[in-house]
């Protein structure tokens, strides 16, 4: 949507400051606990939610022009969501589509940052966010007995997502997908070399055009395939799958599902088994794509509501509102499925957990800030005696990484994937 169409909640906003921190708690690791890295980084209100909501207002009616301070203000952030929730406690507002349409507005008028340019220049050359080549897409699957869905059927396609198909350093985590899989005894394959990406980083670096784009291709494709399920270890492309294309008019008519979910559902149904001991004290952390922006969206026609008391008719008229069913529980459920396995957990969790800093184009664009949050978030983890940090997220992954690596944390940084195979028989 347009930037005009959310001017009366940026006018609406009353610089509460609730979009910082996480509504009413106060832990004894965290005098406040912040939710936000952008604020909790720069120190300025600008770089708030809250902030935002006063920049995309002072530019739509004229009182700011385009800078370089703008750029920032506008790009160092996550756009992982956190901010939202936490001003729906107060509120009810749409700081994070607000956001989402200010960048919009800045790629629409030529503002464009030159990190996500040269991104974006690959997407649209090679179908992936890794500026690889299209052709070497497939080659984290070498050696697997796995279909080839462009050749033959199965039921299931796994999508491993652009992070999982290039990054070589993560490939045991997609291959090891595929294994889990077929030891379950689903009937599963890839796309290889012709899976495109899902277009949601570019959708969040206000490229929303490359959204529809690649959800048309994959729907298309999903649909030659005749796949009735499709499952992703990529939480990003979880996502835009089940969350983005139906914002804009394109829900899959496949089912949609994380990889977590249906290790949750192979388990329960009695398909894998995981019997060998692993033990390891772990503490998990909660993506944002697969938290609090996987819930489900549904549209919301200029009903009443009241809000502090008082009756109005939410503008914009016509908007999405999410609901809550993140994937939260299911990578828990998994990891409580392993014998000799000790799960342990972080302050800030679930719709409050604290971001990776790998998303919304900052790992791109401002990786001293994407490791500067992941540090955080590290340093967190490591309050807990946990023995490692365990995700279901690619990004998170490789920004948890290459943070370790940078600054000696002695933590270990793991995929559920991972400890499920040590646990298989």
């Amino acid at each position: 949507m347009s930037l005009e169409v959310y001017e009366r909640d940026m006018t609406r906003c009353s610089r509460c400051s609730y979009c910082k921190f996480v509504p009413h708690v106060k832990w004894k690791n965290y005098e406040t606990a912040a939710v936000c890295p952008s604020i909790s980084r720069y120190h300025f209100h600008s770089w708030s939610a809250g902030g935002k909501m006063i920049t995309g207002l002072a530019l739509l009616r004229g009182r700011i022009e385009y800078s370089d301070t703008l750029m920032d203000i506008v790009y160092q952030c996550c756009m992982d969501g956190a901010c939202d929730v936490s001003c729906k406690n107060q509120r009810d507002l749409e700081p994070l589509e607000m956001m989402l349409s200010l960048r919009a507005k800045m790629v629409e008028d030529g503002q464009l940052h030159p990190a996500h340019m040269f991104a974006i220049d690959g997407l649209k050359k090679e179908d992936n966010m890794l500026q690889q080549k299209k052709a070497d897409r497939g080659r984290w699957a070498e050696g697997l007995d796995v279909k080839d869905l462009t050749k033959e059927k199965a039921d299931v396609l796994f999508h491993a997502g652009c992070r999982l198909s290039f990054d070589e350093a993560l490939w045991d985590i997609s291959r090891g997908a595929i294994k889990i899989l077929k030891k379950a005894g689903v009937d599963v394959g890839i796309m290889g070399k012709d899976e495109a990406c899902c277009g949601g980083r570019a959708y969040e670096m206000g490229y929303q055009g490359e959204l529809t784009k690649y959800a048309e291709h994959n729907l298309d494709v999903w649909k030659n395939a005749g796949v009735k399920t499709v499952v992703t270890s990529c939480a990003e492309c979880y996502q835009a799958f089940k969350v983005l294309y139906d914002k804009i008019g394109k829900k899959p008519t496949v089912k949609i599902l994380h990889i977590t979910e249906f290790i949750e559902q192979l388990i329960e149904e009695g398909k894998l088994k995981l019997d060998n001991e692993v033990p390891m004290t772990v503490t998990y952390h909660d993506p944002c794509h697969l938290g609090r922006l996987a819930e489900p969206w549904i549209h919301w026609e200029g009903e009443e509501k009241k809000v502090m008391g008082q009756m109005i008719v939410h503008d914009p008229p016509k908007t999405y509102r999410r609901g809550a069913n993140g994937v939260y529980d299911a990578p828990r459920n998994v990891l409580k499925s392993i014998p000799g396995l000790k799960l342990v957990e972080m302050d800030r969790i679930r719709e409050y957990a604290w971001c990776c800093g790998a998303g919304g184009g900052v790992i791109d664009a401002y990786p001293d800030f994407a490791q500067w949050t992941a540090a955080e978030r590290l340093k967190e983890a490591e309050n807990t005696g946990a023995d490692a940090i365990v995700t279901a997220c690619s990004w998170c992954e490789r920004n948890f990484l290459d943070t370790v690596k940078e600054n000696g944390n002695s933590i270990q940084v793991l995929d559920i994937i991972q400890l499920v195979q040590k646990a298989m028989v």
